[in-house]
């Protein structure tokens, strides 16, 4: 009886919303002009979309519904609550509709290699590749705690992209995990910590170009050299990292995430009933015929080819250096041509070695498809949504509340700048757009001092990680759920424990670089970056006081 009391009431609420539009949509033109500006347009409300959709998904533990309903708000904040030009916003908007995310030629690209990736997946498994592999490392890894270090080295390892060190990670190390009864929501977390976290430090990656660029040419600062003075103060890559190694030697966790680990050691790996990619059942007759080369052998040159493909895409090969060629390449492109190498590589290994047969390579096809249909459509929407924030102009409040803070609060501009860079990264789920938004801000703000520089933008690259590392409509934790086959709400559930805790203490850390950067003007990380590590260590040891002091009470 309450559920069809609160199902009405629901129905009630839609239909007056409804009425409220069309009578809008009565009131007010279905085209607009070229100078058309959005009634919230650079206010706090153009935060409302990707407020609805998260709040939604951590309430509903529902993620396609709540960014649909995130979107839809967007839209329709966008025309002013016109139905008709809402509806062509969401689809057709030059900068969030659908139709356009999907064209754009790096969405499109990325959508590709995530369906080669899904495809190489399901080779693997058909090989038995991937089974193989597994028995091999339980051989040479003996514990829980040696595989979860095992997949945290490989993170580390593969540092040139993040969404690319999700997926290869996720798919070499699920069998081992999966042996040492991991849950699949600490395998993405392990994935997760070791992907942008990683990127943001690696002088060789993407993300340096990106940041490198960020940098407006008329302060003529070196993007390259700035990007590694920020290393050493980039509190939450640096917090982390050191976070997953504790949790592993520590053997402790705590939030949701202590629930799935205790179920994985009871053997089962995925606690809630949704399964978005099966329950991984490995090919029998695979697992006889494969060996570990069917798995190591497709993934060796995978790295190979997707950074030649990287390089080549940023005029390597034309004679630029190879730092530059890494500054300037595009990797959603070199990462496509990289994969579909690797696949036709994949094809005739796999006939050569007769591990698999062309009729069996082709079903892999469509099945690869099949198995990342979840991620792609949650990252179609999360782009539309971020879309939806762009037009708003979310980035111009965001702007005005920076510049406002600057003056008199110098010293403590590094962690409000931090707090506002989590807060903007984990509500438009883009590191990328975070920093590029924040970092001419901080340039204009402190022109004239470079350790509160190098410490400022050091606290936007760390605070727009942390932001992307907490959202669940962020590209990176997308493909965390998809390459270790977790389901993506328990991913962001589990994770945004231990994301804070770390985001606790940085912001903490920055509030002592910001007092000590201000008036010592000298290195600062030497003194801070090494507190901030400590008082981490601290944290975790109060917590698992804590959960040791708990589970002797229900005892």
């Amino acid at each position: 009886m309450k559920n069809k009391k609160h199902a009405a009431a629901a129905m009630i609420a839609i239909a007056a919303v409804l009425i409220l539009l069309i009578w809008r949509t009565g009131q007010t033109p279905s085209t607009v002009p070229d100078d058309y500006t959005p009634p919230v347009y650079s206010t706090i409300f153009s935060l409302l979309p990707p407020v609805i959709a998260i709040t939604l998904a951590l309430i509903t533990k529902e993620v396609y519904s709540s960014l649909f309903a995130g979107i839809t708000v967007g839209a329709l904040l966008y025309a002013n609550g016109n139905l008709v030009l809402g509806l062509n916003t969401l689809l057709y908007n030059e900068e969030g509709g659908f139709v356009v995310n999907i064209t754009d030629l790096s969405h499109a690209s990325i959508l590709v290699f995530v369906i080669i990736l899904g495809t190489l997946v399901a080779l693997m498994n058909k090989s038995g590749g991937a089974a193989a592999f597994g028995r091999w490392a339980s051989s040479h890894i003996k514990t829980r705690v040696g595989a979860e270090l095992a997949t945290v080295l490989l993170g580390v390892i593969i540092f040139v992209d993040d969404g690319f060190n999700c997926m290869t990670v996720g798919s070499v190390m699920r069998p081992v995990t999966d042996r040492y009864k991991i849950s699949r929501s600490k395998l993405a977390y392990l994935i997760d910590a070791t992907a942008a976290p990683i990127c943001i430090i690696a002088p060789v990656s993407s993300w340096a170009a990106a940041v490198s660029y960020s940098i407006p040419e008329k302060y003529h600062i070196n993007g390259f050299h700035m990007f590694i003075q920020t290393i050493p103060y980039n509190l939450y890559a640096l917090t982390t990292l050191l976070m997953i190694i504790t949790l592993s030697l520590m053997k402790f966790d705590y939030g949701p995430m202590k629930v799935h680990e205790a179920n994985a050691l009871k053997g089962d790996l995925f606690t809630t009933p949704d399964r978005p990619y099966g329950d991984d059942i490995s090919d029998e007759e695979g697992e006889r015929r494969g060996s570990v080369i069917d798995l190591v052998l497709p993934v060796a040159v995978l790295i190979f080819t997707c950074i030649t493909g990287m390089v080549y895409t940023g005029g390597f090969f034309d004679g630029v250096s190879f730092i530059e060629a890494f500054a300037n390449c595009n990797s959603a492109v070199g990462m496509v041509m990289g994969s579909l190498v690797t696949l036709l590589f994949t094809f005739c290994l796999y006939l050569l070695r007769g591990v698999v047969t062309f009729k069996e390579f082709m079903e892999c096809l469509p099945a690869g498809f099949r198995s990342m249909c979840a991620p792609m459509i949650i990252l179609v929407m999360s782009w539309n949504l971020s879309g939806m924030t762009g037009l708003l102009d979310a980035s111009g409040f965001i702007h005005d509340v920076v510049s406002g803070s600057a003056g008199s609060l110098n010293m403590f501009l590094p962690v409000i700048i931090f707090v506002i860079s989590v807060f903007l990264s984990f509500s438009t789920g883009t590191s990328w757009g975070t920093f590029t938004i924040l970092i001419p801000i901080v340039c204009s703000v402190f022109p004239d001092a470079p350790e509160m520089l190098t410490i400022s933008i050091a606290a936007c690259l760390s605070g727009a990680v942390c932001g992307d590392h907490c959202s669940p409509i962020s590209d990176t934790t997308i493909m965390s759920s998809a390459g270790s086959h977790c389901s993506h709400v328990n991913h962001v559930s589990t994770q945004l424990p231990y994301a804070m805790t770390a985001a606790a203490v940085c912001a903490a850390g920055y509030l002592l670089t910001g007092i000590v950067g201000n008036i010592t003007e000298s290195n600062a990380a030497l003194i801070c970056t090494p507190v901030t590590l400590i008082l981490l260590l601290a944290v975790l040891m109060i917590i698992r006081r804590r959960e040791a002091a708990g589970d002797r009470q229900k005892a």
